[in-house]
């Protein structure tokens, strides 16, 4: 290769590297403003299938991609599904575990609202929301007020702290990750007004449902659909994600028919 060839090249690949560079900087720029943005928020995960469940595990594996959390898992240590918001009399035992992915909790003796009250009272955690889920199985309609993982929230609600709940319907193999995915919207559309209530002034514990389709995807989020007097199906066959219907009557046929429900229920 001549001399001038060879200067040529160089001169071609240094440029290459520089133009790679700069398309690169706009990124990194972009996503660190994004985080430098963004408010600190302190998180308390509980839910009521027990500390060892998958749902709260995905949860959680999805909280930690989000920027500024700082997340305490504080749950019950066995299954407490229907327990509502339950408490139990005396003093709580509460032991140090971890998540079926690792993450560090504490897993209560007790019901879903004794883990709220345990984080609060006993650990002294001051957090500015408290998630519950993710749940296997819909609460939707009669079954709402059962709940534990809408029980957990609603024990939060009376403290003031905004809480959610998140419910993914039953299958073979239950779509947590969509569940996840509502939970992280939720947290992102509300982030500036929940860091700005700093823990305090909440009336309602927010209660999403989420579909796991067999066929088609979930549809929009519902929001504050009238709840439905009677309790839901309990197969993942009776919902229909393909389904055309437009306009539900209550979250039982909003579920049935693919919508996400999101619905606001009062501390109670």
């Amino acid at each position: 290769m001549s001399r001038h060839r060879h200067v040529g090249a160089l001169a071609a690949a240094l440029v290459a590297l520089i133009l790679t560079g700069l398309s690169a900087a706009p990124v990194g720029a972009e996503h660190a403003a994004k985080k430098k943005g963004v408010a600190p928020l302190r998180v308390l995960v509980t839910n009521d299938d027990g500390v060892g469940a998958e749902g709260i595990d995905v949860l959680v594996e999805a909280l930690r991609l989000e920027p500024k959390l700082k997340i305490t898992v504080v749950a019950p240590a066995d299954n407490q599904t229907l327990a509502s918001d339950k408490t139990s009399p005396g003093p709580l035992v509460a032991t140090e575990t971890t998540l079926l992915g690792g993450f560090k909790a504490t897993a209560v003796q007790g019901f879903p609202a004794d883990s709220v009250n345990y984080a609060l009272d006993e650990l002294g955690l001051k957090p500015h929301v408290v998630i519950a889920g993710i749940n296997n199985g819909q609460n939707l309609g009669g079954t709402i007020a059962e709940s534990g993982t809408v029980g957990a929230a609603r024990t939060a609600v009376r403290r003031g702290i905004p809480a959610v709940a998140i419910s993914q319907g039953l299958g073979a193999a239950p779509d947590y990750a969509t569940g996840a995915d509502e939970a992280i919207k939720w947290l992102r559309k509300n982030r500036k007004a929940i860091a700005k209530a700093k823990g305090r002034g909440a009336t309602t514990a927010a209660t999403f449902n989420v579909p796991t389709c067999v066929v088609g995807a979930v549809r929009e989020v519902l929001e504050d659909i009238p709840i439905s007097t009677g309790r839901s199906a309990e197969g993942e066959n009776d919902v229909h994600c393909d389904s055309t219907l437009t306009d539900p009557v209550d979250d039982i046929e909003a579920f049935n028919n693919g919508f996400v429900t999101l619905n606001h229920v009062p501390a109670g």
